[in-house]
């Protein structure tokens, strides 16, 4: 008989916890242990209850969840999904949470908690996904060490290059914790394609920039990509690179996305305009995430005698992504989260 996934329910509404469970035991894969109305009864059931996964409320009373989220990954680390309004109010503490390491977050519909069951397949499939991950949760937390920014002592490239780092489920935290060892003075422009939705990106964008020395915004229209500036692709938007002429400097445009829930912006469409425009002189990196977005669009850059990079798999939360390119044999180097800026570096 198959190991049942153990899922601790955490939400201050009566409602929303029956309603959570109903959804995690239609599944036959997956065993609700307990539920919990707030952060300490969460800590004292994580403890006693050792569940596989849990799903975290962000705002209750006695103790937040960001709080129990804090105080489980450093005492007894396991993959935590957090419960978000999806609402910009909303944004700033989910990014919060995903850079003290929850896995994922599930975003609340409006009229929630009537419409729970629209977001029942998102439910179900992420906390599949973070049960396959606890083993990487928990060897992750308690080995940090601190890093320090990397310098930079080459001159400018003569021709303008671009970076296009792709990534989806654990790329808000690996980012937070890789792009402020890159320089102010880094000799190429950058774009993160982070599957996030739209409500989410430009906070994302903004906790990114207070970390960094380099110059990192949410992405818009007609934005030009520049050396030590960072653009995040907004979820929900396809990003395009291009540039009419050959002396210019190439511009974004963002077109509408039609991915399904957490799976855009795409990183395929961004990485193959890269690579159309910037040919040689184009850097594809896939990170940790679900899925194969990204193996095509890294091919492209490949094709254009652009230089590739993946995550490799012990560091990564889902090695889904860059394992998708590995298997394209279009990657030229795989390498640890930690060793990303480096080579990134070295490359330019």
């Amino acid at each position: 008989m198959p190991i049942k996934i153990k899922l601790l329910i955490v939400d201050d509404s009566a409602l929303v916890r029956r309603l959570l469970k109903d959804i995690a035991s239609s599944d036959p894969q997956i065993e609700v242990v307990g539920t919990a109305s707030n952060g300490i009864e969460a800590i004292r059931l994580v403890n006693e209850l050792d569940p596989d996964v849990v799903t975290m409320d962000i705002h209750m009373p006695e103790m937040d969840g960001l709080t129990a989220l804090e105080y489980i990954m450093k005492k007894s680390p396991r993959p935590v999904i957090m419960l978000s309004a999806l609402a910009q109010k909303g944004a700033v503490p989910t990014i919060k949470s995903l850079e003290l390491g929850a896995v994922d977050f599930i975003a609340k519909p409006s009229h929630f908690p009537s419409a729970i069951r629209e977001i029942k397949d998102e439910v179900l499939e992420k906390v599949r996904m973070a049960a396959g991950s606890r083993n990487f949760v928990e060897k992750a937390f308690g080995s940090a060490k601190g890093k320090k920014r990397l310098k930079l002592r080459l001159p400018l490239p003569p021709r303008e290059k671009i970076v296009v780092i792709g990534a989806s489920a654990g790329g808000p935290k690996a980012l937070a914790e890789i792009i402020p060892l890159f320089p102010a003075n880094m000799p190429a422009g950058m774009v993160i394609a982070q599957h996030m939705p739209g409500v989410f990106t430009r906070s994302f964008a903004e906790r990114l920039d207070q970390k960094s020395e380099l110059r990192v915004k949410e992405a818009e229209e007609g934005d030009l990509i520049e050396p030590g500036r960072v653009l995040v692709v907004p979820g929900g938007y396809d990003m395009i690179i291009s540039s009419n002429d050959e002396g210019s400097r190439a511009r974004v445009s963002l077109i509408q996305s039609k991915g399904k829930y957490g799976a855009t912006p795409s990183i395929d469409a961004t990485m193959r305009s890269a690579a159309e425009t910037f040919h040689e002189n184009s850097i594809g990196v896939i990170m940790t995430g679900m899925g194969s977005d990204g193996a095509q669009g890294i091919a492209a850059i490949k094709e254009k005698k652009g230089k590739t990079i993946a995550q490799n798999e012990e560091t990564c939360l889902i090695f889904s992504m860059p394992k998708a390119a590995i298997e394209k044999r279009c990657v030229d180097w795989v390498v640890p989260l930690e060793q990303i800026p480096e080579t990134i570096l070295s490359v330019l």
